[in-house]
């Protein structure tokens, strides 16, 4: 169950080194593209758990620990996607604060 949330933040990056900003060399995905995947990921979990509500509601064949299953785990993804999120934007202030 933790495996799919932690997947989501889970592939490498590699700096570039020597190269221009936002190019990462030896075939790696840019910061963005992670980034753009990680949000991806967490809102096809949130898909996939209103969609198992919604057939628990309807009747059509869905159980109900399934359906619970999808809602914790989009909650767990979305819950780690905050947490990245709130440590970045701490980061950058801390960034920003600093005198040169």
């Amino acid at each position: 169950m933790h495996a799919a949330v932690i997947s989501l933040f889970s592939a490498p990056v590699v700096l570039p080194a020597g190269g221009p900003a936002g190019v990462a060399s030896g075939g790696s995905a840019p910061f963005g593209d992670l980034l753009k995947d990680a949000v991806t990921g967490v809102d096809s979990l949130q898909q996939q758990a209103s969609m198992a509500v919604e057939g628990l509601l309807k009747g059509t064949g869905v159980d109900v620990h399934d359906a619970m299953i999808a809602t914790q785990k989009a909650d767990m993804s979305f819950e780690l996607a905050l947490a990245v999120r709130n440590k970045a934007v701490a980061a950058y202030q801390q960034v920003m604060g600093m005198q040169f």
